[in-house]
């Protein structure tokens, strides 16, 4: 299935691609590429994501071992990824959302 980033999700990516280069540059790949396997799962079985609790039509997969989750939804022939959220931060409002 075909897979879209919304314009937050990728400014989530580009900010924790830059906050741990500066701070783990040896942990940073290592994220990134468990973030790139976790989509690719998402887009060949999207519905496999659990439901998010409170948003209708969410789905959240968490990385394992690292502290993010990603925020997607199905749509008929493609996966939006919304947004991809630190654990440790405040939980993620999806009004601020753009839909």
């Amino acid at each position: 299935m075909k897979v879209v980033y919304t314009a937050a999700a990728q400014n989530d990516l580009r900010e924790i691609g830059e906050w741990l280069a500066a701070r783990y540059p040896a942990v940073a790949p290592h994220v990134e590429r468990r973030i790139r396997e976790i989509v690719v799962h998402i887009a060949r079985w999207p519905e496999s994501g659990p439901r998010s609790a409170g948003r209708d039509g969410v789905r959240v997969v968490p990385l394992g071992r690292y502290p993010y989750r990603i925020f997607y939804r199905v749509g008929a022939d493609e996966v939006e990824i919304l947004h991809i959220h630190h654990a440790a931060r405040r939980p993620w409002d999806e009004q601020a959302q753009p839909e």
